[in-house]
């Protein structure tokens, strides 16, 4: 089989960008679709990837977050977390997938990607959905707020890791829906 062309890089790239800016623009809109469009913005972003284009899945995301960015009306705290970690994490498992090899390593880097969307979502939480949204007036805030370390470490870390499988088993889905593509 002959090595995929630049240019066969590049239509994939933008492909996958405007559908995830798509998907994030729609998501800025409609808040209750926030989430959504993040999800699938991040099922775009493994167009390139299927065809081990990294660069350009990484590209396409960038690109995906400048477009959605300027069609928000310049909300950059609405598509902080994508820019953070969920544009950025299918390209950190393509490359764990294709480069480590031993299972100690495929542990530590289940760690660090936890702990990073830990992080992401302790960002989230503080200066999006407690300032932005007024979540402090809900009803169970203040149980949240009391022991938020511990639900966002314990909870947010099961959550991370059903994630994280879910994202490699539509990787791979994906990979078997582009292999039909002969370039």
């Amino acid at each position: 089989m002959k090595k995929p062309t630049k240019s066969f890089e590049i239509a994939l790239s933008a492909l996958a960008c405007a559908a995830a800016a798509l998907c994030l623009t729609a998501g800025s809109y409609v808040d209750f679709l926030l989430g959504a469009g993040y999800i699938l913005a991040v099922f775009a972003l493994m167009l390139p990837l299927s065809k081990e284009f990294w660069a350009g899945s990484l590209l396409a995301a960038i690109g995906a977050a400048l477009l959605s960015f300027m069609f928000c009306g310049f909300s950059i705290l609405t598509i902080a977390p994508f820019l953070m970690f969920f544009g950025l994490h299918p390209g950190i498992n393509f490359l764990q997938k294709k480069y480590v090899k031993k299972a100690w390593l495929h542990v530590a880097c289940f760690a660090v990607k936890a702990i990073w969307f830990d992080l992401v979502m302790w960002f989230s939480w503080q200066f999006l959905l407690v300032e932005l949204f007024g979540l402090s007036e809900a009803s169970w805030y203040p149980f949240v707020s009391r022991y938020f370390f511990a639900v966002l470490f314990i909870g947010g870390t099961l959550v991370f890791a059903c994630y994280d499988y879910a994202i490699f088993l539509c990787q791979r889905t994906m990979n078997a829906l582009v292999k039909r593509i002969r370039r």
